[in-house]
């Protein structure tokens, strides 16, 4: 037994060392993420994440707990993309855009550099009403739908360092637009109609374009909501011919401004 009490020991005095490098290792990634910020450093700078596994994988060969040694390095890296989005980002970022501009890839992307929690507002309105948009519209109108969008904007008021992936119709609404300024900044994708209609043509849950999927009918669209888009938008992100990457990196140095 007193074996076991001196293992316990030398496991507590383990898990302090632990506590403090994390402590200090939080601290560095923050200075890193202002110092890259204050210096017009990329932020976005993804060999260097492979670098960091990389070398552990190498240092750790042979260990016999190698793989859970992994994981929790990949715990940490996780951890470090979080800390960089509170350090760079005090808000929400809200993503509005026609459908097919790209505000699902990119959400997605940012969650992947950022760790950012996302919500996708169409989809967390379908799971709370348990039919798809389609069917909302079809069963309840549109005016309600728009106001369960008009509600979930303000509930994300709550919360930070969340991407807001926004419905096409979401600026429609002035209200919607004074909710989306109080989450935070308002990030306007756009794209040409030639690349919406390439990007949404083999989509079914879009009920505005169902019978209306030609490149005239877009553009006619596009141009109607453009006056609204324009004045709900803190940052205007052009798409065409962007990977995500280069359109992730262009938010966050519009962003920082």
């Amino acid at each position: 037994m007193e074996q076991l009490e001196h293992l316990r020991e030398y496991l507590d005095m383990c898990d302090k060392m632990i506590y403090d490098a994390l402590i200090m290792r939080n601290k560095i990634v923050e200075d890193i993420t202002e110092y890259e910020q204050s210096h017009n450093i990329d932020i976005v700078q993804l060999e260097q994440e492979k670098r960091k596994r990389d070398h552990l994988k190498i240092i750790s060969d042979g260990e016999k707990h190698q793989a859970e040694i992994m994981n929790v390095f990949d715990a940490i890296l996780q951890s470090d993309k979080k800390i960089q989005a509170k350090t760079l980002f005090d808000c929400n970022l809200v993503l509005i855009g026609f459908m097919g501009a790209g505000k699902s890839t990119i959400s997605s992307t940012l969650q992947e550099l950022f760790a950012m929690d996302v919500i996708e507002m169409d989809q967390m309105i379908e799971e709370r009403e348990g039919m798809p948009i389609s069917e909302i519209f079809a069963v309840h109108g549109e005016e309600y739908f728009r106001n369960l969008e008009t509600n979930l904007l303000i509930e994300m008021q709550s919360r930070k360092n969340v991407v807001i992936s926004c419905g096409g119709g979401v600026p429609l609404r002035e209200v919607n637009v004074a909710e989306m300024k109080k989450n935070g900044k308002v990030i306007w994708l756009t794209a040409a109609p030639e690349t919406i209609f390439e990007r949404v043509k083999d989509s079914h849950n879009r009920p505005i374009l169902e019978n209306n999927k030609n490149v005239g009918f877009i553009a006619d669209l596009m141009e109607k909501r453009r006056p609204k888009y324009e004045a709900a938008a803190d940052i205007i992100i052009h798409t065409d011919h962007k990977s995500k990457i280069e359109i992730c990196r262009e938010i966050v140095v519009k962003v920082l401004l």
